[in-house]
């Protein structure tokens, strides 16, 4: 049987080693093991000759490892300790109790979103173990698909991979546009997209922020016209920076009129249509607990906006 058929049965083995090793006797070992002693004796044989070397020596008092025999209980004892705690982990997964959570967000949203929910959540999984990434709508994308995440906390771009894992829309929020302090409808408390019209707009890489360009033109062809983007940036700390150098404008979710940004001036959108959705995504399976938990506070944090 070829090697990689027989992994199982290595792991049982040298499981089976270092249960001997620790005991110092084959018969309390079988007994610890539960298995016969001659079942225990032919599975340290096969390890012996899986191996190419003896393993054990017979003495009087019991047996003692060889130099290979130490050698194999040194090099894997760690790994057969990190194979258990990993099947545990999957198991505990697998039936939904895995207390660890990790969690992407867009930095922006986090003080209106994730901490409240987290607030939330806490009182009800104090003992979850949190792990939070602040990351692009692409690397949590992305992170999501490598199983590097749990939950992401995603904008517009979240539609783009919904049918790929568990989704929810949690709410859909205003529109807001970004000008500079210096601009003339900085004055002014709501405008709508035909002000916009002819003004230069500041657009955003779509590697890193996929279908946000999109969304802003979508949204000015409903006021009749297309969108001018003359710089494209990397990240929207960026965007804001270029809103002020170039004397343009572009279109965020209402929740950056709380922010703050130097040379920047938030003004909402009157029109109804200008709307921004704002998503949870978790991977497809048993939800933990503490994965369903997150999504209800997100819920209910969402509901109060």
């Amino acid at each position: 049987m070829p090697f990689e058929h027989n992994v199982h049965g290595m792991i049982d083995r040298i499981r089976a080693l270092l249960t001997v090793i620790e005991e110092g006797s084959v018969n309390r070992a079988s007994v610890r093991l539960r298995i016969t002693q001659p079942a225990l004796s032919r599975q340290m044989k096969a390890l012996e000759d899986e191996l190419g070397g003896r393993l054990l020596e017979r003495e009087t008092s019991g047996v003692k490892p060889t130099g290979l025999g130490h050698a194999v209980a040194k090099a894997m004892s760690p790994v057969i300790a990190s194979y258990d705690s990993a099947l545990a982990d999957l198991r505990c997964q697998a039936r939904g109790d895995r207390a660890e959570l990790r969690v992407g967000y867009l930095g922006s949203a986090a003080q209106s979103f994730l901490t409240p929910a987290l607030a939330q959540l806490r009182k009800s999984q104090p003992k979850a173990r949190l792990k939070l990434h602040d990351m692009s709508p692409r690397e949590q994308i992305d992170a999501l698909r490598a199983g590097e995440l749990d939950v992401a906390l995603i904008g517009q771009e979240g539609t783009l991979a919904a049918k790929e894992f568990h989704s929810l829309k949690l709410c859909s929020l205003g529109v807001c546009v970004a000008l500079a302090d210096s601009d003339p409808l900085a004055l002014k408390k709501s405008i709508t997209l035909k002000d916009l019209k002819g003004r230069d707009f500041i657009g955003v890489d779509e590697e890193q922020v996929p279908g946000r360009n999109r969304w802003v033109t979508a949204l000015c062809k409903t006021a009749a016209f297309k969108p001018r983007f003359i710089v494209i940036v990397d990240g929207l700390a960026n965007v804001l920076s270029q809103v002020v150098s170039e004397s343009a404008v572009t279109l965020l979710p209402a929740y950056f009129a709380k922010s703050s940004h130097p040379g920047v001036t938030f003004v909402p959108i009157s029109d109804a249509k200008a709307r921004w959705d704002f998503f949870v995504l978790w991977q497809r399976g048993h939800a933990s607990a503490v994965t369903l938990a997150l999504v209800n506070a997100l819920k209910k944090v969402a509901a109060e906006l």
